[in-house]
């Protein structure tokens, strides 16, 4: 039986949810500077977490680990903008940001334990 990974599955699942976002805004208000930023930094998350778990060592997975945290929070920053901009609804931003606080929780626990155990 495999077992489901919630970073995994979460962070997948939020880039899905930026990418059809941001191709809507686009199609819409021909809005790209902010689309682009959000884009680029909230399908990161999954792609770090990715590289991280073929990391060389403990401490490079942490490093990986740690750049995904600053790439999620700087997703909120991104939908905090849009939202204060009128490129996004509220309900839309909460369910994102709620999504993206969720991530950044989890990727801080195990960031915490790995440093734990150097």
């Amino acid at each position: 039986m495999k077992t489901i990974n919630p970073l995994k599955t979460k962070s997948f699942s939020f880039a899905i949810s930026i990418v059809k976002l941001c191709n809507e805004i686009q199609s819409n208000t021909k809005e790209y500077i902010l689309t682009n930023q959000l884009t680029r930094s909230g399908t990161a998350i999954g792609a770090l977490y990715r590289e991280a778990e073929h990391a060389e060592s403990k401490k490079d997975f942490i490093h990986k680990l740690s750049i995904a945290q600053k790439e999620c929070n700087e997703s909120i920053y991104w939908l905090d903008l849009m939202e204060a901009t009128g490129k996004l609804n509220q309900e839309k931003f909460l369910e994102l940001k709620n999504e993206a606080s969720i991530i950044i929780r989890i990727l801080a626990r195990i960031i915490i334990t790995s440093k734990a155990s150097l």
